[in-house]
């Protein structure tokens, strides 16, 4: 992986997410009841106060959790959440260390077709069918990770300009296309509520 991203709409954390397989992953882990940019910039911070260029699946791993936490919570915060979710990240990386000598990369590289990959994906610690699939099609549409059937098991999110989610990203422009995609989706389910 060597791409640019725009998912932080911050140049250094968008980088670290264009070359390090791992954040890619962690930051998709964080995506989930804060705003993307924040959990996306989220690695590119555990980096730094790791003392890092780059993430580390066995450091990460290994780290004491409580110290872990701590370093999520130092101010800013990583997440909203910083004491579960290290504990999500160091279950994750202990997943990797244990099922893919701790890269990343080896859970999309060499897979079959989309459908494979798509169950590597979700048999990761936090990663339920939705949060495999906008990863999956994130895989797909900005880092040429296509193997066959690849848009069939991201589902909605594999289609082409859908702008439905993070992998639909690429830009100012795009980020507020999704965002008012995301607006209309709930507007809609609240509508739907409001009927019954």
């Amino acid at each position: 992986m060597d791409v640019t991203l725009h998912l932080a709409q911050d140049p250094e954390a968008d980088e670290l997410l264009g070359r390090s397989p791992l954040a890619a992953l962690i930051g998709m882990l964080l995506d989930q009841q804060v705003p993307m940019e924040w959990a996306f910039k989220g690695p590119r911070t555990l980096a730094d106060r790791l003392g890092a260029n780059d993430l580390d699946a066995h450091e990460i791993a290994a780290q004491d959790p409580e110290a872990f936490a701590a370093l999520l919570s130092e101010k800013p915060a990583v997440h909203r959440y910083p004491g579960s979710m290290a504990k999500r990240i160091q279950q994750l990386c202990q997943y990797l260390v244990e099922h893919y000598d701790g890269r990343a990369e080896l859970v999309w590289k060499n897979v079959a077709d989309g459908r494979e990959l798509l169950r590597r994906l979700e048999e990761l610690p936090g990663f339920g069918k939705q949060k495999a699939q906008i990863f999956l099609a994130l895989l797909g549409k900005q880092l040429e990770v296509r193997p066959e059937g690849w848009r069939e098991a991201a589902g909605s999110y594999g289609e082409a300009e859908s702008y439905r989610s993070v992998a639909d990203i690429t830009g100012p422009e795009s980020l507020a296309r999704v965002r008012a995609h995301k607006q209309e989706m709930k507007a809609a389910a609240k509508a739907a509520k409001n009927k019954k």
